[in-house]
């Protein structure tokens, strides 16, 4: 059996640590001592050699050696962060290529860390919701605890950040930005009003509430962005997105204003827009962007509704050539303004990738994160076919009940019956749209449902799956992350 002890007398010397149970990569010495990861039992160990550092665990010693075994724990965590940096969240925005790829599980980042190793884009590795918290039962201290495990035993110096997204609220911010999230995504669709898109001109103008300091600004004025490239405001098109986003300017304003213009956290500020069935017109687009600089409010990234759908795990959904001539427009707005376009819903959006890479001329942010949990389910497919049965049997169930939280096209009658197909038939249905979202949008009653002992019914046997086939999942995102990234430097590879 493979023990890490024996390893402690050899520190310095040329073994090969893996034969011990400890991680190559994340063996370091610092003030005199060592650090390393190991495996012991199933369990993932922080060893402490020579000196404690504050690590909370179980004191033993080898040879007259004083040690520690140490649990991943957020309190060993921030130990971790305090002696080793790079095991800590920064900031990545201002980077040209930044990709979220949001780990619902907290065991993705191996598999990502390798595919950013390979590209010179930066992850955030750490990027949860609220939403997704609750639906998976986690806490951002377990988020980011996560990803600093995985960049201390995998080696990983290159930085990552942390992504607090699509928070709602103040408090929310609040919580993500003193635990060290290094990113905040604001979503700004409960001050949205798009009824007023609709509306008829003789309710508009009954409803309008007037600015002449915005009147004069905007009405029958045109800007010019340069790249052949300009807006132009008449009365109605003003008035209406000034009610559709006026509130979204001044909430925005706010928790600028609340959490980042003194600079007490040193972290990026995103915009979103896009939690709406609205598509957001270039036109509103440069509004929005153009009153928040007025305003003096920094943000890094903003992200627009598109034309066309972006839905869960599946490819865009809509006119291509569409999207394309407006995103000429959106892009040359992020360029004149100084900040990136960034994409939502981006998981398996491949028809996409190669124009948004090359019209932000390679400056962009995409954000992933259901496809890991895909991939994830895959594994279950490939190595407990039986499993996989009982487990989508169980989300065909819920799966009314999970559509509420999530805008989909899903028809379930158009996923084959499972028990026509054979074992190895059962990959098939990762490349079948309404399986994919079938699967997609139930992880939260997949994860957290008890029996009548409270024990999990799913959640502790699909971790001891993982855990045993971690190599496994490893290369599933390497593959699929890494076809992401690909297809959108295409416009790079010439």
């Amino acid at each position: 059996m493979k023990n890490y002890k024996n390893f402690i007398p050899l520190v310095g010397a040329k073994v090969d640590p893996v034969a011990y149970g400890v991680y190559p990569l994340s063996i370091n010495t610092v003030d005199g001592g060592t650090v390393f990861m190991a495996e012991d039992a199933g369990e993932t160990l922080i060893v402490a050699v020579g000196k404690d550092w504050d690590f909370n665990g179980v004191e033993f010693d080898v040879d007259g050696i004083e040690c520690v075994a140490a649990p991943t724990t957020h309190a060993n965590a921030n130990v971790l962060r305090k002696l080793f940096p790079f095991t800590a969240p920064v900031r990545v925005l201002q980077k040209d290529r930044t990709v979220g790829v949001g780990d619902r599980l907290g065991i993705a980042a191996p598999g990502h860390i390798r595919v950013f190793q390979e590209y010179d884009a930066y992850p955030i590795l750490a990027q949860q919701s609220i939403r997704e918290l609750n639906l998976t039962q986690r806490t951002y201290e377990d988020v980011l605890d996560a990803a600093t495990f995985a960049v201390y035993r995998d080696g990983y110096r290159k930085g990552f950040g942390a992504d607090g997204d699509h928070l709602k609220k103040p408090e929310e911010v609040a919580m993500a930005l003193k635990l060290g999230f290094t990113m905040i995504t604001l979503d700004c669709s409960e001050h949205m009003h798009n009824e007023f898109e609709s509306m008829s001109v003789a309710e508009l103008d009954k409803r309008y509430v007037p600015n002449a300091e915005l009147e004069k600004k905007y009405i029958g004025k045109t800007f010019d962005l340069g790249e052949n490239v300009s807006v132009s405001f008449d009365e109605q098109s003003f008035k209406r997105m000034s009610m559709v986003y006026g509130e979204v300017l001044d909430f925005a304003t706010s928790i600028y204003t609340t959490f980042f213009a003194d600079g007490t956290y040193d972290a990026d500020f995103e915009i979103s827009i896009d939690e709406t069935t609205t598509p957001t017109s270039p036109l509103e687009h440069f509004f929005v962007a153009n009153e928040l600089t007025a305003r003096g409010v920094k943000f890094a990234t903003i992200a627009p509704r598109f034309c066309g759908e972006f839905q869960k795990g599946v490819d865009y959904i809509g006119d291509i050539k569409q999207f394309e001539a407006e995103l000429v427009d959106h892009a040359a707005i992020s360029r004149h303004f100084g900040y990136k376009i960034s994409l939502h819903s981006g998981s398996d959006k491949f028809m996409v990738f190669p124009i948004f890479g090359r019209l932000t001329r390679g400056r962009f942010h995409v954000k992933t994160a259901g496809t890991n949990w895909l991939e994830a389910m895959k594994v279950i497919a490939m190595v407990d076919p039986k499993f996989f049965r009982e487990i989508h049997a169980f989300a065909l169930s819920k799966f009314d009940e999970v559509t509420k939280y999530y805008h989909v096209s899903t028809d379930i009658t158009r996923i084959p019956d499972l028990d026509t197909l054979s074992d190895k038939a059962l990959l098939k249905l990762f490349e079948h749209n309404d399986a994919r979202q079938l699967i997609h949008i139930t992880y939260g009653p997949i994860l957290s449902t008890k029996d009548e002992k409270g024990e999990y019914v799913y959640k502790d046997r699909l971790y001891r799956l993982w855990k045993l086939h971690e190599k496994h999942y490893s290369d599933l995102l390497f593959h699929h992350i890494g076809r992401h990234l690909e297809e959108l430097y295409k416009h790079m590879r010439g």
